[in-house]
């Protein structure tokens, strides 16, 4: 392979996407890798005492997270990496059993800006959390993984739909509820209980509440005659979640660093633990109160306007690569190409937060790193998605940057991207984190 190839790498993205169904276990996955490397747990509910020099991280909702480093010296900014840990998908109705023609089917509800097509034939497992209530009255939340195909979503055949083909639009509510058992008296209930004691021993215990969504069971794997791709379910955006915690555990903590990856940026970052909500407001206040103060004082808000002013957020979700059956959908000048290298993201809407001030300074990251980097901005006569970074940086006012790995099929229940993107992104983020200016 290249060298801009990482076979290690590569491999822990492939497991890393595959014992990922969901943003709770996606958040689970990167809490062991951050324990492993010696980060400590903080609980919001309790005292924080923060020491220089030392790693941390927390978690909200069960599905989103931040880590961070302290310096050893004086904590003057942070070197932020931001991305997210939901991806548009199929979500359970709470009252999900229904039956149609013997079957029995659940009903589902559409999250985020699904591509539905792609959802019919597939081989679906389902996962999530569920509440679970013991006998002694105590309630647990227990995260599930059926990880086999006990659904699909069968496609009318044509012979019954002439028409299919012509862009006939798809109804959620009538027309994609998954099948799961032939018959008559089996209930979504009877079903969860029965994995919660295959893959917990939970035996006698009442099914409060539940959080579950279908999945594409096809597990990740690396495409083309030379390897030059990954496909995967979910790549927007465990993509980044992943390469923002690699660079984490692979830089040299030599500055002050964090990563968050929240959750619900596919229906707009409205929560308590999405982009819009506290949580990283939360956090940084809490390190500056601790350590943002100059001279042995405590921090105060201040000082924590100046560590923000003072710091920077990569934004890290995934761009729109030039599809090769469909150029015309790209601006002929800004369309990025996949193992490209990171893709710079504008927007004069501020769709994205990047300007030239932090576009710049990405720039020289990249070209310290030895990694190329494009940019895209969309047609002047099509409309822009967003994400995370504008958000950041309108609740909180710290300078971001928004960036991606080009990506092919984006929001489908398998994406495309390609594997040198990964290592180059990676390598930038690293250096991005070792740097000792950001000026």
């Amino acid at each position: 392979m290249s060298d801009t190839f990482n076979a290690d790498r590569l491999t822990r993205l492939c497991d890393f996407l595959r014992q990922s169904p969901t943003s709770w276990h996606a958040t689970d996955n990167m809490a062991t890798r951050l324990e492993q490397a010696g980060f400590q747990r903080l609980e919001e509910k309790a005292n924080w005492q923060l020491t220089p020099g030392k790693r941390y991280y927390v978690t909200r909702n069960e599905s989103a997270i931040i880590a961070f480093q302290l310096p050893e010296s004086d904590l003057a900014s942070l070197r932020m990496i931001g991305a997210h840990t939901d991806s548009p998908g199929l979500h359970l109705k709470p009252n999900a059993s229904q039956r149609s023609a013997g079957w029995l089917q659940l009903g589902v509800q559409v999250y985020g800006g699904v591509l539905l097509a792609p959802w019919f034939d597939r081989d679906l497992g389902l996962a999530g959390r569920v509440h679970v209530r013991h006998a002694d009255g105590r309630l647990e939340s227990v995260l599930l993984n059926v990880d086999r195909a006990i659904a699909t979503i069968p496609s009318l055949a044509i012979h019954l739909d002439r028409d299919v083909n012509s862009g006939r639009p798809i109804n959620p509510q009538t027309q994609m509820a998954p099948v799961l058992l032939q018959s008559e008296t089996a209930t979504l209930a009877e079903l969860v209980a029965q994995w919660l004691e295959e893959q917990h021993g939970l035996r006698a215990v009442e099914i409060v509440d539940f959080e579950l969504g279908f999945y594409d069971v096809q597990p990740p794997s690396l495409v083309g005659v030379k390897q030059e791709l990954v496909a995967s379910a979910r790549l927007d955006n465990l993509l980044s979640c992943f390469m923002g915690l690699e660079a984490l555990l692979a830089c040299d903590g030599s500055q002050g660093a964090l990563l968050v990856a929240n959750d619900h940026e596919e229906v707009g970052s409205a929560s308590a633990c999405g982009a819009q909500g506290p949580f990283l407001a939360d956090v940084l206040t809490r390190i500056n109160s601790q350590l943002g103060g100059k001279d042995g004082e405590k921090g105060n808000d201040e000082s924590l306007i100046q560590l923000i002013q003072s710091s920077l957020m990569i934004s890290c979700d995934n761009a729109h690569a030039l599809h090769p059956n469909f150029r015309d959908k790209h601006d002929e000048r800004h369309g990025p190409a996949i193992n490209g290298g990171p893709v710079i993201k504008v927007n004069a809407s501020q769709r994205y937060a990047t300007n030239s001030v932090t576009g710049a300074l990405f720039r020289d990251v990249c070209r310290e790193a030895d990694v190329p980097v494009q940019s895209f901005v969309t047609r002047a006569d099509m409309g822009c998605g967003s994400t995370i970074g504008p958000i950041t940086a309108t609740e909180l006012g710290i300078p971001t940057i928004d960036v991606g790995v080009p990506q092919w099929a984006m929001h489908s229940i398998r994406e495309t991207a390609g594997a040198r993107d990964i290592e180059y992104l990676t390598r930038a983020l690293v250096g991005f984190l070792n740097r000792a200016k950001l000026s």
